[in-house]
């Protein structure tokens, strides 16, 4: 097994409009939300090992067993390419403050992918180990890092191209994130994004970011 890290920021911006009461508006304020969120790659680094096969006899005995150990040193690292939008940008659909307003809703389901080409052909599968300190501990999901101009009671929840939830506070291999096979040398790992509530929102700024590591199979 070897591991690609890459670390990419998430950026957001909610907006707020208002309208006075009215026939067509007798309550007054609405509040809106917008959250982009930018995929940037910023480094990275590949390791693998390759161990020759080894057996330990006691001395001047027969040995009890002999313990085969193998790896993959691969020739080829991928090109990798975030997919959902313009410029590695994905952005989230406009949503209202009452599509967020209780615990456990969620709003502005968001499709985006990352694409691996001309990856080793001896590569047979590969997924996705989330990292961070914007994770949130009780429900693996991410924080609004901003204190001011923020919105409230929002984070961001990834969820795998099937619609299962990520658990971004799972160590690596228990974050239930699917991994994706390799086909041409090449594969593709497809995600959702999408606005969580924590409690009724406010309208505001998001920004938060995390950092994911590709493990190869």
């Amino acid at each position: 097994m070897c591991q690609m890290a890459w670390k990419l920021p998430l950026l957001g911006r909610a907006r707020q409009h208002s309208a006075r009461p009215g026939s067509s508006n007798p309550f007054g304020e609405i509040e809106a939300m917008n959250l982009k969120h930018t995929l940037l790659v910023a480094g990275l680094a590949v390791a693998c090992g390759a161990l020759a096969p080894a057996a330990l006899a006691a001395q001047g005995g027969t040995p009890d067993g002999t313990i085969t150990i193998n790896g993959l040193v691969a020739a080829n690292t991928c090109a990798i390419a975030v997919a959902g939008g313009s410029g590695n940008t994905i952005t989230l659909p406009t949503v209202f403050t009452t599509n967020l307003s209780a615990s456990g809703n969620t709003a502005g389901n968001t499709p985006f992918s990352i694409n691996l080409t001309g990856c080793d052909k001896n590569l047979t599968s590969v997924y996705t180990w989330w990292t961070g300190s914007n994770i949130v501990g009780g429900d693996g999901n991410l924080k609004n890092t901003l204190t001011t101009n923020n919105a409230t009671n929002v984070e961001v929840r990834l969820l795998n191209g099937d619609s299962s939830v990520i658990n971004l506070a799972g160590g690596q291999g228990a974050q239930n994130s699917k991994s994706a096979s390799f086909s041409s040398q090449a594969a593709t790992l497809n995600y959702i994004a999408q606005y969580y509530a924590t409690g009724a929102s406010t309208a505001g700024q998001v920004s938060t970011s995390v950092s994911f590591t590709l493990v190869y199979q």
